[in-house]
């Protein structure tokens, strides 16, 4: 119970403050959302001067009645050459593009997969226990090793036959501890898988560590320590035989999808990337002249089309990606089917330890390889001297733009100067007229027809006394300045 005294001394005490550490982390909570905000009105302030910033590189129009000799012409010429030249790289750059996907051919390779186990602390590996007894005093812990390896086949090897082949991996298995012997140029085993899963056949209860699976996922950077290794291992307790399944999801850059049956009869494959799907339809559809002519993005739909998209009469190419969405599914993974055996009637001893070995069980799978001719075309498309060679197009395009602009206000200056020297006295009443009218339409006092008298004393001076000076005048444009800069915000 709090009484008087408790409250006389809580008010003198003062308030509660809170813990040094806790307002340090308000503190930094809050500069660094005031930096994350400074950060982004800088952002947003160059991309609206960026966005403001001339791009014009055209001559002004009557230029070149007004230069001695013909640079003006040779200019547009060059203007000219460079439009069709722009037009001419894009085209071919298309070309390229179209050519590197039709050449992807599908080109797979053998991956050859040791699963192996070792057992360490059985019932019938320790002296003196019966191995059909029960013995809770014991400290030992039946454990077993899987290891999982593979490599890539090369062409050596994938000319042999079946019978050949296993002879010859076994034996090389079986001489080196039951390991595969590395390839000339090894490629990580990881790289040809974005997940491996192992599934264990027993209930999770009856699980030691209380667990049913094991997973591993590619991570998101690819140079990651994580993303490549050769062989994977993971240890567990039991003293029993247990079945496990590995699913191998196989990674393929584009992704490729296990297509629905009326896209597979379309495009008579079960399997196909996006962009080739849609690669498919559109050529489907120019093929059977189904391209509307009123809007050439509309498609009609023969009974194929019809079947695919739910019965629709049309489609819009642009929503394409859309419609197949339903028609795409993730391809299943590869399950490799093995049996942890830690009996002593099958394991037998390494040669050079005292763990217990069993012989490895090998499967041969197929994985997609990279498209030899992908890097000839990324280095077509992206090479890094043509990279610099655009930053410097783009530098002398801005000086151009410059140069542009410096020329359009000279020829301002010789058209003002030219006018007022044919008839000054016609050109400084129109001038005047303009003036006045400008300056209605800045106060507001802006009516039809208005801004012809112009004679009175105050639009013949200039300077502070003149009419611009004036404070209305100063008032109406810093009025106008702040309605624009809220506009562009």
């Amino acid at each position: 119970m709090i009484t008087r005294s408790d409250l006389a001394f809580a008010y003198r005490k003062g308030p509660i403050v809170p813990p040094q550490h806790v307002a340090q982390q308000q503190f930094g909570t809050a500069n660094m959302q005031a930096q994350q905000q400074r950060a982004e009105a800088e952002r947003r302030e160059k991309m609206r001067r960026i966005a403001k910033n001339p791009t014009d590189r055209n001559m002004p129009d009557g230029v070149e009645d007004m230069c001695i000799g013909d640079g003006v012409a040779r200019y547009k010429e060059l203007r000219e050459v460079e439009r069709t030249l722009d037009a001419t790289m894009m085209r071919k750059k298309l070309d390229v593009m179209d050519s590197k996907h039709h050449s992807r051919a599908s080109r797979y390779g053998t991956m050859r997969i040791w699963i192996s186990n070792t057992v360490e602390n059985q019932p019938w590996q320790s002296a003196g226990m019966d191995a059909e007894a029960f013995d809770f005093a014991s400290n030992t812990n039946a454990t077993y090793r899987v290891k999982i390896q593979g490599r890539l086949l090369d062409q050596g090897d994938e000319g042999l036959e079946d019978d050949e082949l296993d002879d010859k991996d076994d034996d090389a298995a079986m001489d080196d501890d039951s390991a595969p012997k590395p390839s000339a140029t090894p490629k990580p085993f990881s790289n040809y898988f974005t997940s491996i899963t192992i599934d264990f056949d027993r209930a999770k209860s009856l699980q030691p560590d209380n667990f049913t699976q094991i997973e591993w996922k590619r991570p998101e950077q690819p140079n990651a320590k994580e993303s490549t290794f050769s062989e994977l291992e993971f240890e567990r307790k039991a003293d029993e035989n247990i079945n496990i399944t590995v699913n191998l999801h196989r990674f393929q850059n584009p992704e490729v999808f296990r297509l629905s049956k009326p896209l597979a009869e379309l495009l008579d494959t079960d399997e196909e990337d996006r962009a080739g799907v849609l690669m498919g339809i559109w050529e489907y559809a120019r093929a059977q002249h189904l391209q509307q002519d009123d809007d050439e993005r509309k498609f009609a739909c023969d009974a194929k089309l019809k079947a695919l998209f739910g019965g629709q009469d049309s489609f819009y190419f642009p929503n394409l990606p859309q419609l197949i969405k339903p028609h795409l599914t993730t391809l299943p993974p590869i399950p490799l089917q093995y049996t942890i055996r830690v009996d002593k009637e099958y394991n037998s001893p390494a040669a050079d330890s005292g763990k217990i070995a069993s012989e490895p069980t090998i499967y041969d799978v197929q994985v997609p390889l990279e498209d030899p001719m992908q890097p000839l075309f990324q280095d077509i498309l992206r090479r890094p001297d043509s990279i610099q060679t655009l930053q410097e197009i783009q530098r002398i395009d801005e000086q151009l733009v410059l140069l542009i602009g410096a020329i359009g206000q000279s020829k301002a200056k010789h058209d003002f100067l030219t006018s007022m020297s044919k008839d000054p006295v016609t050109f400084i009443k129109r001038w005047l007229s303009s003036q006045k009218r400008d300056l209605e339409v800045l106060v507001g006092e802006a009516t039809r027809g208005g801004g012809e008298d112009a004679s009175g004393e105050e639009w013949k001076r200039g300077g502070e006394d003149g009419v611009w000076g004036s404070d209305v005048a100063k008032e109406s444009v810093a009025l106008w300045l702040a309605r624009q800069n809220i506009k562009t915000h």
